[in-house]
């Protein structure tokens, strides 16, 4: 019983707090477009030729050091017997290749140049852009005067939902 009384209660308050909707026509006052500031990234580059200090000349050769191991190793192998023919060998090969490279490398002469090359730096800058935020709209309904803030511009009249619903007392 007590179930019953309560439901009843409920269908009584939700029917009585049910409004009645329906859609009318406001005179649209004024529509004032609003913009926002967005900030928007970019890339910013430059170039300029800076001099650079190279070493020209004093490259190394190695062609000398091959040779003068595998001759030292030669001439290391006909002087030793046994295993002081091994021995020989690599001392041979070992004073033949500082020798030889001695005798490719050591006529020349280290120079330096300066060579023009090109450098690009880039930075990331941030423009200001002013875009369309929407439209601030004030219109009229049954002399009353409201504002709202709108996607589109409405026109000279603008639809509005209204709701009648009994105030309780």
């Amino acid at each position: 019983m007590k179930r019953f009384t309560l439901v009843c209660l409920l269908a009584t308050g939700v029917a009585g707090a049910h409004a009645e909707t329906f859609i009318d026509n406001a005179r649209v006052r004024a529509v004032d477009p609003q913009y926002e500031s967005v900030s928007v990234p970019r890339q910013e580059c430059n170039s300029q030729w800076v001099n650079e200090v190279r070493r020209s000349g004093g490259g190394q050769d190695y062609g000398g050091a091959v040779v003068g191991g595998v001759a030292g190793a030669l001439l290391g192998n006909q002087v030793g017997k046994g295993h002081g023919r091994e021995a020989a060998t690599a001392v041979g090969a070992v004073v033949g290749a500082f020798t030889g490279d001695r005798v490719a490398n050591g006529q020349r002469q280290e120079s330096y140049e300066e060579v023009p090359r090109q450098v690009t730096s880039c930075r990331t800058v941030s423009d200001v852009q002013t875009r369309l935020a929407g439209y601030r709209v004030d219109y009229e309904y049954r002399g009353q005067h409201y504002s709202t803030m709108m996607h589109e511009n409405p026109g000279p009249n603008l639809q509005v939902r209204v709701s009648v619903e009994p105030v309780a007392r």
